[in-house]
């Protein structure tokens, strides 16, 4: 009853956003550096235009049909905290549980962390001086460069804007979201118009030759379960691009009309970012040989191609345009990632002060120790590192809330569905069998840091005892005061 009573002098949250918000979430949040850079890997492991669209175009799908599922599930529960909530009604608290901790640990902290070292190096394009080249400390095996106290000052600044309310955050998430929009369709549009016929046909002329390409021009084939772990390993970089379609749902609390626009928000802002995802890559393969697409330096295709399309200025186009996504995509993610900390502290899982909001109605605290802990992986200098392992924790997660949907059509047939996954039964399933192989082929193919990564999830097994105690011992001594 106390507690009760507690909760109902605290702020609650404000029904602000609406569909063009939820959309822009979507969108903005998946749109980072990934798209301007992932390409150059996925070729070199795939060696051919054919199938460089074909990993797009398979993410895409796979992207897709996810967030159509999820829509069946931001209806049944429209809240704050979405995919925790999922798992925790689908299954149990534990499984919620290891997702909001995964999410905390890596998952939404570790994206944080990386793009934000992403701004920070293309800014050096602009300002040399904050270059990763620039080292500022040196101590052991300890080393700090200019580039990585940029991306930490841009996570603080994001971090410091949205404990002043849903308007500050929905204002430059939709600001930033529409132009980099604007300007990525306008990249494509001119890479077209700057089309070489010759590169064009040298490209597509043997377009599904699935070989690994080298630096020097040769390659090397397959065999067919080497080829499947190519295929698996490239799509790390390109499920990378497209992760984070689900912050949506973290801020249905939120949602002016949560049953009806979070499905909808998935739906659109899902789609728009992969027919851009389809569209840039084609484009590249339009002005850009493959072998400059594999060896493009540091791996900045987008860079390279801007040089064919717009001249020597190409590469200020490119990094200006970066600087625009990253930015707008740490706001989104920043935004939507303390939601999930909130509704796990209201269940009493996580520090108890996250699940109070400050004046603004926002959770201000689970704000600040998200950007400590951003922070921190900013300074660790692990970013490819940090990829595979979310790579591979966000699909199995993914994976199981899938399967949740079935589940609770059998244990909860009686809760309103506004939305019902789109192909059930035939998708979702489809989308199940592609995550476990995808996750299977990193296992055998690209460890280890699948294991690291898995190793974080199960670290959350004991925690989670350790705040169910330490909650069931604090309402007993409630209990008897």
């Amino acid at each position: 009853m106390q507690r009760m009573k507690e909760d109902s002098k605290q702020p609650q949250m404000k029904h602000e956003l609406g569909l063009l918000d939820g959309t822009m979430l979507v969108a903005g949040s998946m749109i980072g550096s990934g798209i301007f850079i992932v390409s150059a890997d996925i070729t070199r492991n795939v060696g051919s235009a054919g199938w460089l669209i074909a990993v797009w175009v398979l993410t895409g799908f796979m992207t897709l049909t996810a967030a159509l599922s999820y829509g069946e599930l931001s209806g049944m529960f429209p809240k704050a905290g979405g995919q925790y909530v999922y798992l925790k009604e689908a299954y149990n608290k534990l499984i919620g549980f290891l997702y909001g901790w995964s999410f905390f640990a890596v998952i939404q902290t570790g994206t944080i962390a990386a793009v934000g070292v992403a701004f920070s190096k293309f800014t050096a394009y602009l300002i040399p001086a904050v270059s990763e080249d620039n080292i500022l400390f040196q101590q052991g095996f300890v080393k700090i460069s200019a580039a990585q106290l940029v991306s930490i000052g841009i996570i603080l600044l994001l971090t410091y804007i949205n404990t002043r309310g849903v308007k500050s955050g929905k204002l430059i998430q939709t600001t930033f979201t529409l132009t980099k929009l604007l300007s990525l369709f306008g990249l494509i549009a001119f890479g077209f118009f700057a089309l070489n016929a010759g590169t064009w046909h040298m490209n597509w002329s043997n377009a599904w030759s699935l070989h690994q390409l080298h630096a020097d021009g040769t390659f090397t084939n397959y065999t067919m379960a080497a080829a499947m772990g190519a295929i698996a390993a490239s799509m790390i970089g390109s499920i990378f691009s497209s992760d984070s379609w689900n912050s949506v749902t973290f801020i249905a609390g939120e949602m002016r009309n949560p049953k009806r626009d979070v499905a909808l928000s998935l739906f659109f802002g899902t789609m728009i970012v992969t027919l851009i995802y389809v569209a840039a890559n084609v484009m590249y393969t339009s002005v850009l040989p493959l072998h400059d697409i594999a060896t493009a330096e540091k791996d900045r295709v987008a860079v390279s191609a801007s040089h064919v399309i717009f001249g020597t200025g190409g590469t200020y186009v490119i990094a200006i345009m970066i600087m625009i996504s990253t930015f707008g995509c740490n706001n989104g993610l920043i935004f939507a990632g303390a939601r999930v900390y909130y509704t796990m502290a209201k269940d009493g899982l996580f520090f108890k002060k996250t699940g109070t909001l400050n004046k603004n109605a926002v959770p201000e605290f689970g704000l600040w120790i998200q950007a400590l802990v951003a922070s921190l992986l900013c300074l660790s200098g692990k970013y490819g590192d940090l990829l595979t392992m979310i790579s591979f924790v966000v699909v199995v997660f993914y994976v199981l809330t899938i399967i949740g949907i079935y589940k609770l059509r059998i244990t909860r047939p009686e809760l309103e569905r506004p939305y019902k996954a789109f192909g059930y039964p035939i998708l979702p399933a489809i989308y199940i069998l592609m995550g476990i192989a995808f996750c299977t082929l990193l296992v055998i193919y690209v460890e280890p840091y699948t294991w690291y990564g898995l190793g974080i999830v199960l670290l959350g097994i004991p925690i989670y005892y350790i705040a169910k105690r330490n909650l069931k011992d604090e309402d007993s001594a409630t209990a008897d005061s």
